[in-house]
């Protein structure tokens, strides 16, 4: 019982609860207890028997039980304070009504006293870019640079950070700048401050303005943990020195606030206040500090941190964002989740179509879901790897289309292609030839002509069809060793050689080359003389044209007679393929040129034929007849040939064919009866063929003609 306090106790049993009277000083109230009725006496004795067992438990209760009923007793001393005073009347209805209260009232009581107090709240201040620039001067002392540290360490604790709230970056400065942590590095308050607790002061001058510009141009960069400006979270710049700045801070400090960040100048102790003016944004009065000293910048964190911490205005007010609200320092702005986009009331959201923006890349459709969009492509295509271009199904890789020649996909399924000269049939699958030529294996050597339901088999110019219908004649029944020595001098000009080197090929394919048949050797010259191979390097009419077109061109000089020095010297010795003299195989020389040769032909021409060559002689353009008829063999007229230009010099193959064909063993000619059966039937053959290719010019002559009749009616 409480001192100076007077307790009286009144049983109702009719009512089934007991109170109890208190009396403190002037005032009175009543304490409503437990339902209770007086005992009987047998009753009464196992009543006191419980007392004193509880007795002795209270007894060896702990402290604490002491002490919660202290703090009973003072909310009850509380409740005394309320309660009406002396003489006050209470019916016996109103103590009715608040009987059955006063337990619940109790516990309540109890109840709010055993709750743990809430720890304080961290500083809600929305996202912020914050950076502290500190001052790690000589001037500033080691113990006096540990209360930076804490200050720092102090503001840090209270800002809610993370990645999508508040980032903090720490640079220090003097002579120059370095960075501690950038605004990405750590999101964990423990990480900042083991970051902090490790920086090692440079001790060196006070660059302010250089560390501004670094904080401008480096620190507040999106590349180093920046939020982009169009996101409107606030940038904050907290510059820390005790002194004068070294160089000058004004005008950096105006482009960095234009650049949008907010600066707080805080001076400890010997600092300039000009300055910290001119680096602080308005008003000034907000965002500029001087602490007296170091000691006291601890005191300064709690203001400066309830500048910092404000209200959060998403939750104190009604911001109507569909979405999202997000806070700022002093207000908020709505965001909208992905896949959609703020409307104009900066309030509500609607669906991104990203079809519609056109910058999707789609081939075909674009199809739009939310905030984002899935291309598509039409019917009997299939989307590719990118998800963007389209690609025909190939319907004929199922390899059931049963297609004769060709399958061709379209979008709608396949269908079947013939070769050329092949109708397709109406099955839509099978073909058929409608050029025989290229419907069978006709094995014409030269040149097949489709006629109708049969073909024929045609020879080149100059040559005759043999008995089989299908072979061309050709030198094949003489053995020759032929070397052919052609001119490479400058006058030739490199376009005229590439036609010099088709008339040589020419003259191969009139041969039959083989080790046992014709051996072919090529010599070229200018001012020199090169073999470019000799008779017995190939062995097949195909190597021969191959290695004749890679044949360089030499240019220079036209040393003729020194060419025809090689040519009997070297080309036609044993030692470079010739046959030897005693198997009675001709010898065929054809020299080439196009001009006066510079050195005398005379000596070696003679040597030449003396020594068994048959001489061809071949001229073009410039060239000296005198000199041709000296190389020729006799009859001179049969072993020399002329052309005005190069490209007129296709009919000179024929003229040596003549020449050299119907040589045979020693060179007598073959004469053949035009009695032979064989010989009307090629007679014959030949005979069709011409009058089949008339017919085939005058059919084009009468259609061009018609065509120009037409187009002269149309210009009438």
């Amino acid at each position: 019982m409480w001192k100076g306090t007077e307790e009286k106790t009144l049983h109702w049993c009719d009512l089934g609860y007991s109170s109890t009277l208190l009396q403190h000083g002037e005032k009175t109230f009543w304490l409503y207890g437990a339902p209770r009725c007086p005992p009987t006496r047998g009753e009464d004795e196992t009543k006191n028997d419980r007392k004193e067992k509880i007795k002795r438990e209270e007894e060896g209760r702990k402290k604490g039980k002491k002490k919660k009923k202290k703090r009973r007793k003072e909310a009850i001393l509380s409740l005394a304070a309320s309660a009406p005073s002396p003489g006050a009347v209470w019916s016996h209805r109103a103590m009715m009504k608040l009987l059955p209260l006063v337990p619940l009232l109790l516990f309540l009581l109890t109840t709010l006293e055993a709750r743990p107090k809430p720890t304080a709240l961290k500083c809600r201040t929305g996202p912020l870019d914050i950076v502290f620039v500190i001052d790690s001067s000589r001037s500033v002392r080691p113990f006096e640079f540990e209360t930076m540290r804490r200050f720092m360490v102090d503001i840090i604790g209270n800002l809610d950070v993370g990645p999508n709230a508040t980032r903090v970056g720490v640079i220090q400065y003097s002579s120059q700048v370095q960075n501690v942590f950038s605004l990405k590095t750590f999101f964990t308050r423990a990480d900042m401050e083991k970051a902090i607790n490790s920086i090692v002061p440079l001790a060196q001058g006070t660059m302010t303005g250089l560390a501004i510009q670094y904080a401008m141009n480096v620190a507040f960069t999106t590349q180093e943990g920046a939020r982009p400006l169009h996101k409107k979270i606030p940038r904050v710049a907290v510059i820390v020195t005790d002194g004068r700045p070294q160089d000058r801070v004004t005008e950096v400090a105006t482009q960095a606030r234009n650049a949008g960040i907010e600066i707080y100048a805080v001076g400890i102790q010997r600092a300039d206040m000009n300055s910290l003016r001119a680096m602080a944004s308005p008003p000034l009065e907000e965002h500029v500090f001087l602490v007296e000293s170091f000691e006291l910048i601890q005191q300064f964190g709690k203001q400066f941190q309830d500048k910092l911490c404000g209200v959060d205005m998403c939750v104190e007010q009604e911001h109507g964002c569909q979405h999202s609200c997000v806070t700022t320092a002093s207000s908020f702005y709505c965001e909208c989740n992905p896949g959609y986009r703020l409307n104009v009331d900066r309030r509500t959201c609607s669906p991104i179509d990203a079809c519609a923006e056109g910058r999707h890349g789609c081939q075909h459709h674009c199809v739009s879901t939310r905030g984002s969009y899935q291309c598509r492509c039409r019917a009997g295509y299939h989307l590719q790897q990118d998800r963007r271009s389209c690609t025909l199904i190939d319907h004929c890789s199922f390899g059931n289309h049963s297609c004769q020649h060709e399958c061709v996909s379209v979008p709608s399924g396949h269908y079947c292609r013939c070769h050329r000269g092949f109708t397709l049939q109406p099955d839509g699958r099978s073909c058929r030839a409608t050029d025989l030529c290229n419907g069978v294996d006709h094995g014409c050597e030269f040149k097949c002509v489709s006629a109708k339901g049969s073909y024929r088999c045609v020879c080149p110019e100059g040559q005759q069809l043999q008995a089989d219908g299908k072979a061309c004649s050709r030198c094949g029944t003489g053995h020759v060793d032929l070397v052919m020595v052609i001119d490479g001098s400058k006058s030739v000009r490199p376009q005229n050689f590439e036609l010099v080197k088709q008339f040589v090929n020419r003259i191969v394919d009139l041969l039959e080359v083989s080790p046992h048949g014709t051996r072919v050797g090529l010599v070229q010259y200018s001012s020199r003389v090169r073999t470019e191979f000799p008779l017995n390097k190939y062995h097949s009419a195909d190597e021969i044209k191959k290695a004749v077109m890679e044949m360089e061109y030499m240019e220079k000089g036209t040393m003729t007679g020194l060419a025809l020095k090689h040519m009997v010297e070297h080309s036609f010795s044993e030692l470079e393929g010739a046959r030897p003299l005693s198997h009675n195989v001709p010898r065929i020389g054809l020299v080439f040129t196009d001009g006066r040769s510079q050195d005398d032909i005379s000596e070696w021409a003679r040597r030449a034929k003396e020594s068994g060559i048959v001489m061809f002689a071949v001229g073009v353009g410039k060239a000296v007849e005198e000199e041709l008829r000296a190389i020729a063999s006799e009859p001179v007229e049969q072993h020399f040939s002329y052309s005005a230009d190069f490209t007129t010099m296709t009919h000179l193959v024929e003229n040596f064919k003549l020449n050299i064909c119907p040589e045979e063993g020693k060179g007598k000619t073959e004469i053949r009866s035009p009695c032979e059966c064989e010989a009307l039937v090629q007679f014959q053959t030949n005979t069709v063929a011409i009058l089949q290719s008339l017919t085939e010019k005058i059919a084009q002559m009468t259609a061009r003609l018609e065509d120009l009749e037409k187009q002269i009616a149309n210009k009438k």
